[in-house]
């Protein structure tokens, strides 16, 4: 091509790329140049169909499309919960707490133990300030952390300031609500202003993400004290972390179970009042049922994820992880409701009723459901029969979302990464192609896989006609993951883990009750039934390490 001038000063290849530009900016017709510059019109019809440069993506904007647990849409749902509540249904139902009985406990362990809606009563009645209470839990954090490895940073700072404003805002009169003053962990998925965000990954052990997740925000805004960013297996899977595995308090020879393993290992060990934990495919229950807590694993949707790291757009849950029922109500009920930051959240109904007739709701059971948890039901007045058959979980949408997630690090630039060394061991294999598989996935097959993961949806609501909950001994994680279900787990015995091992232990038993979609209340209200008499959930874990 020439680069003479064209008679204005201008060489004829700027002349080209400028006129190259305006065309296909729509300033010139590429038509009227189609005789005398056939090569200008291919550059321009090219720069048309190309469009602008992509947008740099980094981990966790989330994707136009997104993901609803009912599946009639979220629009359908929304009238269904306007014919039922009407206006109501946008309210937050407050959760009563009752005073304090007879005298306070004097012994440090015992006050670290008792459950969040009791710690309450004493922050509120002014029998323990929330600073001396931040005191004992940063005390016993720091006392058993170098075992259980349960915490990645110890905000100590942060705790003793939120406390003394918590303090503070009681003298004035401003009690904000049961979790005022209550210090509390949070999974080191989420980012909080001036600590690190690690992702229970050693390439990202020194990552600061300068901001408050807006699940963090809303517990602050409730009254509640942060005082530890708590373990996360690497990259949310298991219980390994760049510093070891995180321990059960049970039984310290045995891991926390993932991918919460942080907030299950330092709840029930009373180093935390309660923990945030999140599940994608079993990070809540797994570890709730590994460390005998009570925990919520709430409907899809149903609680902010913005400022946590993701794994999957459309599976992706936090939920508290307690020792109690009610501690779970009572975090939930602070934190549930839809987030202009996450486009997947909704606002539904949740009441919750400590004295539910258990007679007016719809229960059902599964056959690995325990007959002693079954029978307790009953006692309490509940009408129980076996469970409709229900679907085959058969999902693969995992993969692609948690690639795509994390393209920005496996693809730095769009440059793919080089083929793993054929030589390297299998588990280094399975670690280090993390992320990669789901590159390999075709967007025809994703979007089909969808498709057919609307259709399980439907099955599972046939399966779930004429119930409100299932009682399940496995908590049919897979399914329920897929098709966004809750669930809710609860302790209810103690048994031999392990009998032909050299050292059975003694641990704690518990089972799941998966609830109807957006029945996160009616689950919970029947577990609390079952707490109310009982008290496996008030058992501790000897720590005598």
């Amino acid at each position: 091509m020439s680069t003479k001038d064209t008679g204005g000063g201008i060489e004829r290849r700027d002349f080209l790329r400028v006129a190259a530009a305006a065309a296909a900016a729509g300033a010139i017709d590429p038509a009227s140049l189609a005789a005398s510059e056939p090569a200008l019109v291919a550059t321009i019809l090219e720069q048309q169909q190309q469009g602008p440069p992509p947008v740099p993506l980094g981990q966790g904007e989330h994707p136009a499309v997104v993901f609803q647990a009912y599946p009639g849409g979220t629009g359908s749902l929304m009238e269904k919960l306007w014919r039922e509540h009407g206006p109501a249904m946008f309210e937050r139902t407050p959760i009563d707490i009752p005073a304090w009985p007879g005298p306070v406990p004097s012994n440090e362990e015992d006050v670290a133990f008792l459950p969040v809606h009791r710690l309450s009563a004493l922050v509120r009645d002014g029998h323990i300030t929330s600073v001396d209470l931040t005191e004992i839990y940063l005390d016993r954090i720091k006392r058993y952390d170098p075992v259980l490895l349960c915490a990645v940073s110890i905000l100590e700072d942060r705790a003793r300031e939120e406390a003394q404003q918590a303090d503070a805002d009681l003298r004035q009169g401003n009690w904000r609500g049961p979790l005022h003053g209550i210090p509390y962990g949070v999974k080191d998925l989420f980012s909080v202003t001036g600590a690190r965000t690690t992702w229970g990954s050693a390439q990202f052990q020194d990552q600061v993400i300068e901001e408050d997740a807006d699940l963090v925000v809303r517990l602050r805004d409730a009254g509640a004290v942060l005082i530890a960013k708590l373990a996360t297996g690497e990259f949310a899977q298991g219980d390994r972390w760049y510093r070891g595995r995180t321990k059960n308090p049970w039984n310290i020879e045995e891991g926390s179970s993932g991918s919460s393993a942080g907030p299950g290992s330092a709840t029930a060990a009373a180093c935390v009042a309660f923990g945030i934990g999140t599940e994608t495919r079993g990070s809540i229950v797994s570890p709730s049922r590994r460390n005998g807590l009570s925990a919520l694993r709430p409907t899809f949707g149903r609680i902010t994820r913005y400022g946590a790291m993701v794994l999957s757009w459309s599976m992706d849950k936090p939920g508290p992880m307690c020792r109690s029922i009610e501690d779970c109500a009572l975090v939930f009920n602070a934190i549930h409701g839809a987030s202009e930051k996450d486009p997947a959240t909704i606002t539904a109904p949740f009441v919750y009723d400590r004295r539910v007739d258990l007679s007016t709701l719809r229960i059902g059971f599964d056959e690995d459901a325990p007959e002693s948890f079954l029978e307790k039901l009953s006692e309490l007045g509940a009408n129980l029969r076996e469970m409709n058959e229900l679907p085959n979980a058969r999902m693969d949408q995992l993969g692609a979302e948690s690639a795509a997630a994390f393209d920005y690090h496996i693809a730095p630039g769009g440059v793919e990464p080089e083929p793993l060394p054929e030589d390297l061991e299998p588990a280094d294999r399975r670690r280090r192609g993390r992320f990669r598989r789901g590159r390999d996935m075709r967007a025809l097959d994703y979007i089909n896989g969808q498709r057919r993961r609307l259709i399980l949806m439907q099955e599972m609501a046939e399966a779930m006609d004429g119930f409100d909950m299932f009682v399940s001994g496995s908590g049919a994680v897979g399914l329920t993951n897929d098709t966004g279900h809750p669930a809710v787990i609860v302790p209810y015995g103690f048994g031999v883990r392990n009998p032909d091992a050299d050292s059975p232990t003694t641990m704690p038993l518990t089972t799941t009750i998966v609830g109807d979609l957006f029945a996160d209340d009616k689950i919970l209200n029947v577990a609390q039934a079952f707490q109310s008499t009982t008290d496996w959930h008030v058992r501790r874990p000897a720590m005598d390490f």
